[in-house]
């Protein structure tokens, strides 16, 4: 769980990135400014002509990963087998907005759906390959775990408060008694490895989809050095059956990260189900299903 934008996001427009460029960069002001058709909520972006985005950070909370991408996105791109953003230009507050920002290289492709995938347990074993890349990518000198990656790869015990508040509150609605089970199993195991990078939100929105394969993974904001289970929660939000089964077999991760990785994906579908089951009833099914393929999978798994 991140912080509120608040008036840092509605205060982001397109004139706003014409200014930031025309100020910092002139040798691109002539270039048309457009929003992208699908936004996200840690950061504005706009497209820059045809070969560059602006991205910019809704809040003070999201600061710290401009810098972070700026400097680990050129030295971990080398390494990985799916395109990940270029960064070409730092920017620095200006023309009102307080926070540093970047322009980057236009990624093409769309966001990754079904409808767009021709093959989804091909794609699972995709994600799974860039997971696994990233596995090797060299640690020395990378950002640990903690408040930058909001504890992403960190043990998920940080949000057991967050968790039992929502059991409570969700009593009567789900099945908080096996929930609670699958939760006190995610606390009970350690990352017993070396750390490794993970990416902290590998996420249908975070995948780059053309020609119905996967071609660029995006957004390494909260990204950094520890436990990996928290970039496995994709297996519930996204995959199921034979393309779960695929990804799980792919990555390669014992059964004490699955664990962990429970524990994420049901931390995150019970926060967010608490805040929307009485005024979203789409949002509220989409993270009931999710609470209730994890808890399956606890079943069977253990």
């Amino acid at each position: 769980m991140g912080p509120t934008p608040a008036d840092g996001r509605a205060g982001i427009d397109a004139a706003l990135v014409k200014r930031l460029i025309a100020a910092q960069f002139p040798r691109w002001s002539d270039l048309e400014v457009t929003p992208v058709e699908v936004d996200g909520w840690d950061n504005r972006t706009y497209r820059l002509g045809d070969d560059m985005t602006v991205r910019l950070p809704t809040a003070a909370g999201y600061v710290p990963a401009v810098a972070k991408e700026n400097h680990w996105l050129p030295r971990l791109a080398p390494s990985l087998p799916i395109t990940v953003p270029t960064v070409l230009a730092e920017g620095v507050p200006g023309e009102g907005y307080p926070f540093p920002w970047s322009v980057r290289g236009w990624l093409p492709g769309r966001t990754s759906d079904p409808n767009h995938i021709d093959d989804m347990a091909q794609f699972a074993i995709s994600v799974a390959e860039f997971i696994r890349a990233l596995h090797r990518c060299d640690t020395a000198d990378g950002p640990l775990a903690g408040a930058h990656s909001f504890y992403r790869g960190a043990p998920p015990a940080h949000y057991d408060e967050d968790t039992r508040r929502c059991l409570a509150a969700l009593a009567g609605r789900v099945d908080v008694d096996r929930a609670a089970v699958v939760w006190e199993a995610a606390l009970t195991t350690e990352h017993s490895g070396p750390p490794v990078w993970f990416h902290g939100d590998v996420a249908s929105g975070n995948l780059l989809v053309a020609d119905g394969k996967l071609t660029a993974v995006i957004d390494f904001g909260t990204c950094g050095v520890g436990d990996p289970a928290c970039d496995l929660v994709i297996a519930w939000t996204m995959f199921s059956g034979d393309s779960r089964r695929a990804f799980r077999r792919a990555v390669d991760l014992d059964d004490g990260t699955w664990a962990r990785a429970r524990g994420w994906a049901l931390w995150k579908a019970l926060l967010n189900l608490a805040g929307c089951i009485d005024s979203d009833h789409e949002r509220a099914v989409e993270n009931q299903r999710v609470i209730g393929e994890v808890l399956a999978d606890h079943d069977s798994f253990g």
